[in-house]
């Protein structure tokens, strides 16, 4: 049965691959974003599927549609962006929550929310499962984006216990793929850029930080098959890779990869960077029976292909 799916942020780096993959399923797909940090060229391969309509607006305003199914993917994911404007951050993910699910609850939809793993802050708990709270600096750099991200799992948990709005709280991990932007600071497009353009590689602190990195097809399998689970699970499900690697690691794989002649040089940790960040993900396995297939080695042979076609 053919599904009307609303996607806001569904022409950022994740929310393109979700499109894609809700037309692939054979629904029709409203893509919905500012282009604040989406981008046309994203989604510019679906704009001649005739089920497929691109609407310019922000989540911040309230919307109307008929849709059965609602993604809520809009607001910037990584500091360079969500710290540009913090203001425009924390309104992204608080009003655009209130205005999404106002939506859903008028039109009987069922909502996801994509949450964070930064609602884990820097956490004492490791690796970090979904019962644990988190330890966040509530005015730290990072706080616009991490307290939104908290307060929008606040406002959907109240939704569905007051208004028996259906609901569905992702907490998504570090994700990496093509299409990720050249300049959005991540870790993986930053070493990839700075990798193929012969450039030091930045690492941050002494690099033995951790992180755990989701290839973006293993993501979008999540996340779709966690909407698709029964009203009565709400989440939040943490999905990611649960295989961890450290910063520096990392640097040297891209290197490696990439045949760089790059150097890895040391700045200073930025405030509230986590020292590790590694999900839990045994609460996915037995609910939606899902675990990454692409491992990392490949996963960033891909990625790097991707930014040589466009560097």
């Amino acid at each position: 049965m053919k599904k009307r799916v609303l996607v806001t942020g569904g022409a950022g780096f994740l929310g393109s691959y979700l499109c894609e993959e809700l037309l692939n399923k054979g629904n029709e797909v409203f893509c919905l974003d500012n282009f604040f940090t989406g981008h046309k060229k994203n989604i510019i391969h679906l704009l001649d599927n005739p089920y497929f309509e691109l609407i310019r607006h922000d989540v911040t305003m309230p919307f109307y549609i008929e849709a059965d199914e609602i993604y809520n993917l809009a607001c910037p994911a990584s500091p360079v962006y969500y710290q540009l404007n913090p203001i425009k951050t924390i309104k992204t993910s608080v009003m655009g929550s209130v205005n999404m699910l106002g939506l859903a609850k008028r039109i009987k939809a069922k909502i996801l929310q994509a949450s964070t793993s930064e609602v884990y802050g820097n956490p004492e708990e490791h690796p970090q499962n979904e019962n644990y709270h988190g330890k966040v600096n509530p005015i730290g750099d990072r706080a616009c984006y991490d307290e939104g991200k908290r307060c929008a799992e606040s406002l959907f948990i109240n939704y569905y216990r007051q208004n028996n709005v259906k609901i569905k709280i992702l907490r998504i991990f570090n994700t990496y793929g093509p299409r990720m932007s050249a300049n959005d600071g991540r870790v993986i497009s930053n070493f990839i850029v700075s990798a193929l353009k012969n450039k030091n590689i930045e690492v941050f602190g002494d690099g033995s930080q951790t992180r755990s990195f989701c290839y973006v097809d293993d993501m979008i399998k999540g996340m779709i098959r966690f909407m698709d689970t029964p009203d009565n699970i709400t989440g939040p499900l943490n999905i990611g890779n649960s295989q961890e690697y450290s910063i520096i690691e990392i640097a040297e794989k891209i290197i490696e990869i990439t045949g760089s002649r790059s150097k890895i040089i040391f700045k200073s940790l930025p405030e509230d960077d986590p020292l590790k960040r590694s999900p839990d993900i045994s609460e996915a396995r037995k609910t939606i029976d899902w675990n990454p297939e692409i491992d990392l080695d490949e996963g960033l042979k891909q990625t790097v292909k991707y930014f040589e076609s466009i560097i």
